[in-house]
């Protein structure tokens, strides 16, 4: 019956995770279809350029950009795909921020172990597992399935202590186990793009300074000295976009590993209450 059960949790999980990969590999690719729009047809609007490449198609030449929002644009290919990269940070921080919240439940986690604690120490196993429902996170599902295995322990009468224990804690890992790879999903976007975007701003800056110096050959004189200065202005718009992109993913990385760590430590703190607890009132 164990094991059917357990089969069924992991079933259900497998499932879970193909349509989350499902979506969190085509959310960047919608991304970077969003970037190039919005670089293309807003930043790139025919009516912000005085003189505009009306049949320029993928990447019209532009000149004469009339605000520093169009110049951006005259920084290159390179700049829809920063543009996608600061929107995945934004699509997957939002994310990991309503998975995280539902994740974390209601109520202060520390409080809500000292409860079942003192429903543990009163015997009362039924309303332990009554504040695992209000509880509603990953801490009371864990815990839910602990105090489901030790309420079944305490009728087994073929098993002695230590074997119960550690049924129950097999039953706490198990539980543990389908619960931090869902918190733990799609972080790696946000860990990749804290260096991806410096990178990419990288190439796009470099590429700008080699059109620029190049424009500076050909030409010569005090007229190619002006258009360097402009060409670098516009070679540095990928840096400002790239390095705006790093900060935001680092800090929402480094936000949600810390809620990760804290769930996390409940999730131990839950399966030491529950061996403790049997180990010292049903010996």
């Amino acid at each position: 019956m164990a094991e059917t059960k357990t089969a069924a949790k992991a079933a259900a999980s497998a499932q879970a995770k193909k349509g989350g990969n499902l979506i969190s590999w085509l959310a960047p690719l919608l991304c970077i279809i969003a970037g190039y729009i919005i670089w293309r047809f807003i930043l790139g609007a025919d009516s912000g350029f005085s003189k505009p490449d009306l049949e320029g198609g993928f990447w019209p030449s532009h000149k004469g950009p009339k605000g520093a929002w169009y110049r951006m644009y005259e920084g290159g290919i390179i700049v829809p795909l920063l543009i996608g990269c600061f929107l995945m940070v934004v699509v997957f921080s939002i994310e990991r921020f309503m998975t995280i919240s539902k994740a974390t439940g209601s109520g202060v986690v520390s409080e809500f172990v000292r409860k079942v604690q003192f429903h543990l120490a009163n015997k009362n196993v039924d309303a332990a597992l009554a504040e695992c429902d209000k509880q509603k996170g990953s801490v009371g599902n864990v815990m839910k399935a602990g105090l489901r295995k030790y309420k079944e322990m305490l009728g087994a009468d073929g098993l002695d202590t230590d074997q119960k224990i550690a049924a129950i804690q097999k039953e706490v890992e198990e539980a543990t186990a389908l619960e931090l790879p869902m918190l733990q999903k799609n972080l790696v976007f946000l860990s990749t793009l804290v260096s991806l975007g410096t990178l990419i701003a990288l190439l796009g800056t470099v590429m700008g300074m080699i059109r620029s110096f190049s424009s500076l050959g050909e030409e010569g004189g005090a007229g190619a000295a002006s258009e360097l200065a402009v060409g670098i202005s516009e070679a540095l718009y990928n840096t400002a976009l790239g390095i705006a992109t790093s900060s935001v993913s680092l800090v929402m990385y480094n936000i949600f590993t810390t809620k990760i760590d804290a769930i996390t430590y409940g999730i131990d703190e839950s399966g030491f209450t529950l061996t403790q607890s049997f180990a010292s009132l049903h010996k």
